[in-house]
């Protein structure tokens, strides 16, 4: 009997160890590849709706206006709130920091900070002025003010039966004129999946 206790005992622990072996590989990709193993919102889709985005919004109207009525002179954009208002778990400042990066590469607007950046930037210009040299300290009241807010939201429909899902991201982008408050652009991309299993 206690020759089959141990018996027992030796074969559980070779089967713990066995289980906590993984046979798991790891490889290094590049980053323009694109993934969607979960079906859920990812890096592909958040860079593929930026890069639609901005061309949507740089395509319109409210561009030569704004240029035409100030001869020539390039709008100052700030990208302000995208809410992620699926049940997924979205990073919205990533989302954003591509939007921003697509303004950037573009080139026909200049862009501002905004939010906890711009607290921040003023914090170390708050602290120049007490421990900087004089020659080397930034002014207060300098800080580029921006003509237009883009704003918007991620939103998600899920569609299930069975094993079957479908579903539909949609990414709604509102430019605002912040003097005025006029809506100059709304603008809206859809990314659909179907997820078998």
């Amino acid at each position: 009997m206690k020759r089959a206790i141990q018996i027992l005992a030796f074969i559980a622990v070779v089967t713990a160890f066995q289980a906590c072996t993984s046979t798991r590989e790891v490889k290094r990709v590049s980053p323009d590849q694109q993934f969607d193993l979960s079906g859920r919102w990812n890096d592909a889709d958040a860079k593929m709706t930026a890069d639609a985005m901005i061309e949507q919004v740089l395509g319109e109207a409210w561009l030569n206006e704004y240029m035409e009525k100030h001869e020539g002179k390039k709008p100052v954009v700030v990208v302000g709130i995208v809410a992620n208002k699926t049940s997924e778990h979205i990073s919205s400042e990533a989302f954003i920091k591509d939007i921003e990066r697509a303004f950037l590469k573009d080139r026909r607007v200049r862009l501002t900070q905004a939010g906890e950046k711009r607290e921040q930037l003023r914090g170390e210009r708050a602290d120049q002025q007490d421990y900087a040299s004089p020659e080397t300290v930034k002014k207060w009241g300098r800080e580029l003010g921006a003509d237009f807010i883009l704003q918007g939201a991620i939103n998600s429909t899920v569609d299930e039966y069975k094993k079957d899902k479908v579903v539909n991201y949609k990414i709604n982008l509102e430019l605002t004129n912040l003097e005025t408050n006029e809506i100059v652009w709304i603008g809206d991309k859809e990314i659909k999946k179907l997820i078998s299993d």
